[in-house]
């Protein structure tokens, strides 16, 4: 049992004895004390004062005094009006410390096979383009999600679902067609990914040309700009034939369809190479393509259950003016699939697939209406999980420039990103003379991949996901504030000292003596250790990736506070020594485990 749950058991009694009062647990009131009072965590007495019928002075006193003489944690209070602030013993913070230092994974709960089933579907790209940074921001927070949801005690399965149909997939084939001469990933020395977005380009600039031009043609005829615009885009011949393509695929043309295979597979293995260095991965992937036909079955069900309804031309409609929204449409009237439907066949495949209990997408806040939408209908269809389903929606990334937008060249490419911050890393290490000597080359390179993906990781992950962000390279490499590489540093610094001691032939203890005297710094760093645990279920109920950023941040400040004033090797008494050792190979070890629910690694040195 914890200090924390054993002070409030205490307190419990306490009022109990006092007063005669049974209260239950959630009225006491347990936090940590205020860095201007004396004191470790701080009562909230008002809510027994009708019970003890005296000032809130008195009834904090009486109860601080209960707590000295019958709770052996407690070794001294002070009140402060209705505030019972409580010293804990130092055998209480050495208990607690041992404790830490013997559990690999303190503060976190490790998941039993009958553990409760969570599905996390992030990533979600479309095979017309690469990644760009705004799905790095969305793979990364899903990473980190179910990361966090494991340290939690859930089961977890990573999904992803690949736009792989559409007019936009058509557009990159059409172009190929056109304009690629045969050209393969092999050929052109490319990505697949970034090959197939090269055409994708392409295709767009040669229909802003016959836009253009048709456009002209419209208004020399006498119809206004914003109709000759509109009709051009209609009849411009290569969006003509881009949907010709799109029915021979739908028809299940076996050209098309070949071709449509040939080039995802080009795809795919691009996406999984920038999979691989963001350090991400998916359990199970669904694909569009396959997912669209099972939910106009499930539509088509609803219909038939009357839980849909059809109208005059052939579409098939939700009312949702009961839940105070509009109509939905389904189905369009020659019975082809929105996306509503597609994410309708998904989730039936996957209900199948797995025993879910909780289904969260990871998807930008563009879409907050869909999924509101998609848990109303998924109730109705009988799911489970539907009604409760969590959309974890995140704010967009934008650029010191303004928004990225495909089309205009100014989004951030994830492998051109990627590539950028792990040579700044290299660069910063070069720069910071004799520390990386005696390493080889590849060692060097792995250092500079680690730092560099921390830095990239941390700044994105550290703001509150539901938020804009402001991505700035220059700022998230910084090996000073609340930066990655900081962490990491930090992280090195006490592997550097532990590699030391072992040199000197000083051992780490299994456990620290009971009687060892403690200091201010030495409390509050053992303090901030044992918030681990509250941070990652916290973070686990807020499906907050930034929850364990802040903390990992607010220790590693912890820690080198105390570093600056306090030696660690050259304490002069042994014990002394054993007890700064052990504090902090703990530092390090919740700071590697932090960061790895950031999905994020720290180096042995830097």
């Amino acid at each position: 049992m914890k200090i924390e749950e054993r002070i409030s058991a205490a307190a419990i009694e306490a009022v109990a004895q006092l007063y005669g009062q049974q209260v239950p647990e959630k009225m006491v009131q347990l936090q940590k004390t205020r860095s201007e009072f004396e004191g470790n965590l701080t009562l909230v007495v008002f809510p027994f004062l009708k019970m003890s019928k005296k000032k809130p002075e008195d009834t904090a006193a009486e109860i601080g005094e209960y707590l000295v003489n019958h709770c052996a944690e407690v070794s001294s209070y002070n009140v402060v009006k209705g505030f019972l602030n409580i010293v804990v013993s130092p055998s209480a913070w050495i208990e607690m410390l041992n404790a830490i230092h013997q559990d690999a994974h303190f503060g976190e709960v490790q998941a039993g096979a009958d553990a409760p089933l969570v599905m996390i579907e992030y990533s979600s790209p479309n095979t017309n383009k690469p990644l760009h940074l705004g799905h790095v921001r969305n793979n990364l927070l899903g990473w980190s999600l179910a990361q966090i949801m494991e340290a939690n005690g859930w089961r977890v399965v990573k999904t992803n679902i690949v736009n792989d149909r559409g007019i936009h997939i058509c557009k990159s084939m059409l172009a190929w067609q056109k304009w690629g001469n045969g050209e393969t990933p092999e050929s052109s020395g490319k990505k697949g990914d970034h090959l197939i977005g090269d055409y994708y380009v392409a295709f767009d600039w040669h229909y802003r040309a016959e836009v253009a031009a048709l456009k002209a043609q419209y208004e020399n005829e006498g119809m206004s700009p914003e109709k000759a615009e509109e009709k051009a885009k209609a009849e411009a011949p290569l969006i003509k034939e881009a949907h010709d393509m799109l029915v021979k695929w739908e028809q299940g043309d076996a050209e098309v369809r070949a071709l449509w295979r040939r080039m995802n597979e080009w795809v795919y293995a691009g996406f999984d190479e920038t999979y691989k260095a963001l350090g991400v991965s998916f359990d199970k992937i669904y694909y569009e393509s396959e997912t669209y036909l099972e939910g106009k079955k499930k539509v088509e069900e609803g219909l038939a259950r009357g839980l849909f309804y059809r109208k005059d031309d052939n579409s098939v409609w939700a009312d949702l003016t009961a839940e105070g929204l509009d109509q939905k449409l389904l189905l369009r009237s020659d019975g082809t699939s929105v996306y509503m439907t597609q994410d309708i066949g998904t989730a039936d495949l996957r209900f199948r697939d797995y025993p879910i209990d909780k289904m969260i997408y990871v998807v930008g806040n563009e879409q907050n209406y869909h999924f509101q939408v998609l848990s109303i209908l998924l109730d109705r269809l009988g799911y489970k999980w539907g009604k409760d389903l969590v959309h974890f929606s995140y704010g967009m990334v934008e650029l010191p420039n303004g928004k990225m937008k495909s089309r205009e060249g100014t989004v951030v490419d994830a492998d051109d990103l990627i590539a950028t911050m792990i040579a700044d890393a290299r660069q910063m290490s070069e720069d910071k003379v004799n520390k990386l000597e005696g390493i080889s080359e590849e060692e060097k390179q792995e250092i500079a991949r680690i730092v560099g993906m921390g830095a990239l990781k941390y700044f994105i992950l550290k703001v509150d996901a539901r938020k804009n962000m402001l991505f700035n390279p220059e700022e998230s490499i910084d090996f000073n504030g609340n930066t990655g590489p900081f962490i990491q540093y930090t992280h090195a610094r006490i592997r550097s000292i532990l590699r030391k001691a072992e040199t000197a032939g000083v051992t780490l203890p299994d456990v620290v003596p009971a009687n060892v005297a403690l200091n201010d710094k030495e409390v509050a760093l053992i303090q901030k250790l044992n918030e681990y645990g509250a941070a990652v279920a916290q973070a686990g109920k807020d499906y907050s990736p930034s929850g364990i950023a802040n903390y990992c941040y607010e220790l590693t400040k912890e820690f080198n506070q105390f570093y600056h004033d306090y030696s660690i090797l050259g304490a002069d008494d042994p014990q002394v020594r054993s007890l700064r050792l052990v504090l902090a190979a703990s530092v390090a070890k919740v700071i590697r485990n932090g960061m790895r629910l950031l999905g994020i690694e720290v180096p042995e040195r830097m």
